[in-house]
């Protein structure tokens, strides 16, 4: 699937949907021209981040993932021209999704003719929690424990992704927790399963 720019933007929803690929769950693609918007919308906004901290970001982003960055495609016909690249990018990927916020822009009678459909990064998650629980769970344990400057909660993440319009999937992972506590770093490794002994005849 193809993730366009405003779900790449975020800190929080950014390192979930990388680390979800990274863990083989799904796989994540995107352009030069993604990442270039991600960089420049990122500087608009906070203007203290530095151009080398932006190029390693980028480079991380690529390193992570192998094979993410699409390359040699054309544009096509889209209500917005500045997002034709990112059907044309899910085509040459054979991506099946394209995961963005701005639904209006990618709309279904355009996308139908190429097998490719547009979600929100919501029901992204919601669809990777259904597929399997735990690897979103760990991947937002892992997320909290990456977080140093300041140190950050499991739950802490969850209220971030909420904020970040992941409402229903903040709201499962909270559900998942109420159930099954989320797993800590000071946790014990399990023991293996002591060996009976048999009786002496």
């Amino acid at each position: 699937m193809v993730h366009d720019a405003n779900v790449l933007y975020g800190n929080e929803v950014r390192d979930l949907v990388i680390r979800l690929a990274m863990s083989g769950l799904v796989q994540a693609r995107w352009t030069n021209r993604i990442l270039d918007e991600v960089c420049r919308n990122l500087t608009a906004n906070q203007p203290d981040i530095s151009s080398d901290k932006l190029s390693r970001l980028r480079e991380r982003m690529n390193a992570a993932i192998p094979g993410a960055l699409v390359e040699n495609f054309e544009g096509l016909k889209l209500p917005d021209a500045d997002d034709r690249h990112v059907l044309a990018a899910a085509i040459r990927a054979g991506a099946e999704v394209i995961v963005t916020s701005n639904l209006k822009d990618f709309p279904t009678d355009a996308l139908s003719g190429f097998g490719v459909e547009a979600k929100g990064p919501d029901d992204f998650v919601l669809d990777q929690l259904h597929l399997d629980e735990n690897i979103v769970r760990d991947c937002v344990h892992q997320i909290a424990v990456s977080r140093t400057r300041p140190p950050k909660t499991y739950a802490a993440i969850l209220d971030a992704l909420e904020r970040a319009g992941l409402v229903e999937s903040a709201a499962a992972l909270r559900d998942c927790s109420d159930r099954r506590r989320p797993p800590s770093a000071e946790d014990p490794l399990p023991r293996p399963p002591r060996r009976r002994c048999r009786a002496h005849r």
